[in-house]
């Protein structure tokens, strides 16, 4: 039986279990015993938290992403415009811990689960409405159509991610230059709002 008081420190060691089980397999090729022998628990006990892997994967993915937005909510306090805004948004997506190998590995093997599981697939569009919200309400104040830039620039984040990820000999340093690159040219391509003649940095 789990000892009274145990449970959060024992979620929150299975979820560092998870996270360097997969990002030591590369894939969701892993069992929730290994993922309990290395978190020092019988495989009964992680199944009495959990209830079955894709519950633990979608919990590591939870913790990931809360702390995704701790950094995204840490850039933004700093910003004092809105195109410093977007700029604090873009940085947190290629932060260096973002890439850490196994951190990538288990992001990765979410966008596989989250096609064939319904609660992984919410998780994922919560996420993806968030960064949607999130550069709506500053585009809005800085370019004419805010709805035709940030499709482009959601799918710019997550397609440089995914690249500077998968690459063998490590995250792209430029990655977020690049996206900002882009962004300033998605900005010039949408006029600025009335009496405004470019973005305010």
């Amino acid at each position: 039986m789990p000892k009274q008081g145990m449970e959060p420190k024992r979620r929150a060691d299975l979820i560092g279990a998870v996270i360097d089980e997969i990002g030591e397999a590369g894939s969701l090729d892993v069992t929730v015993s290994s993922i309990a022998r290395r978190a020092g628990m019988s495989s009964g006990l992680a199944h009495h938290y959990f209830g079955s892997k894709d519950q633990m994967l979608i919990a590591a993915m939870r913790h990931i992403l809360a702390v995704f937005s701790q950094r995204v909510a840490a850039g933004l306090r700093k910003a004092e415009t809105p195109y410093q805004r977007l700029c604090a948004i873009i940085a947190a997506n290629f932060e260096d811990h973002v890439f850490d190998r196994r951190k990538t590995s288990a992001w990765l093997s979410f966008y596989a689960l989250a096609q064939s599981n319904p609660e992984a697939r919410h998780l994922l569009r919560t996420y993806q409405q968030r960064l949607r919200s999130n550069l709506l309400h500053d585009l809005r104040f800085i370019c004419q159509q805010p709805q035709e830039v940030e499709p482009v620039l959601s799918a710019l984040i997550d397609g440089v991610y995914l690249r500077a990820a998968l690459r063998r000999d490590g995250p792209d340093p430029a990655a977020a230059d690049k996206v900002k690159t882009a962004l300033d040219a998605l900005l010039a391509a949408h006029a600025p709002l009335d009496g405004q003649s470019q973005p305010s940095r």
